[in-house]
């Protein structure tokens, strides 16, 4: 996932779907502006508290904080590391040790996070995710090399272990698209089959001409289009 442009469209479109069932507007050709009766419907605090007269602590060290909702579920660990993934009650091990913060739903199943990795060949990546119930569903990750990788996974299977408890269990990722920028700089935006299979490719060539790839399922090009350069270069 990620700059700036993306995330504050992100922002103003969860924007607009947290108030949308408030407001119970209709989809107009030109979205007007709010009137004064839809405004003061979801104000939720004319005077909301956005400063301290003091601080208590200027710094605090711990290993782990958690904040707790009103029924004392935990919905957000900040940690070094990150505590192991939690899935429908279950904690399973986590593929690499995370410093981090992790946000959980009301169940306390973990939904996404950041921080960064320590990976096992002694480098570090700095990592975002936000899941599905039971896999990730968009992933950044920023690696040792340089190397830039954004990705969508499509939502899974939840299948139910019965020696499990009948719990949801996790369930292997299918990448559908996959934005790349490899450390040699070499940019790529792969769309996937349903098995994960990347079947076609934008991409531009070490010569600097745009390209489309089509690829077969094992992974070959069977077809590039490059107006600008002749096939195969």
């Amino acid at each position: 996932m990620t700059a700036a442009a993306n995330r504050t469209a992100l922002a103003v479109l969860a924007a607009t779907l947290a108030i949308a069932p408030a407001i119970n507007t209709a989809m107009a050709a030109e979205p007007k502006p709010y009137t004064t009766e839809q405004l003061q419907k979801i104000v939720a605090d004319e005077a909301p508290v956005t400063t301290v007269e003091s601080v208590d602590h200027e710094r605090i060290t711990a290993r782990r904080i958690d904040l707790v909702d009103e029924s004392g579920v935990i919905r957000m660990t900040l940690a070094a590391p990150t505590p192991p993934p939690i899935i429908d009650g279950l904690s399973y091990q986590r593929a690499f040790p995370v410093a981090g913060m992790v946000v959980y739903d009301r169940e306390g199943s973990e939904r996404g996070g950041f921080g960064v990795a320590d990976l096992a060949n002694g480098g570090t990546a700095a990592v975002l995710a936000l899941d599905h119930a039971n896999v990730d569903a968009v992933g950044w990750r920023v690696m040792p090399d340089g190397a830039v990788e954004f990705g969508l996974n499509a939502k899974p299977p939840q299948p139910r272990e019965p020696t499990l408890g009948n719990r949801v269990v996790p369930h292997p990722a299918v990448r559908r698209i996959a934005m790349n920028l490899a450390a040699d700089g070499t940019p790529s935006l792969n769309l996937a089959d349903t098995e994960g299979r990347p079947r076609l490719r934008l991409t531009v060539t070490e010569q600097g001409y745009g390209a489309i790839e089509f690829l077969d399922a094992d992974g070959k090009v069977v077809q590039r289009l490059a107006p600008e350069a002749a096939v195969g270069g």
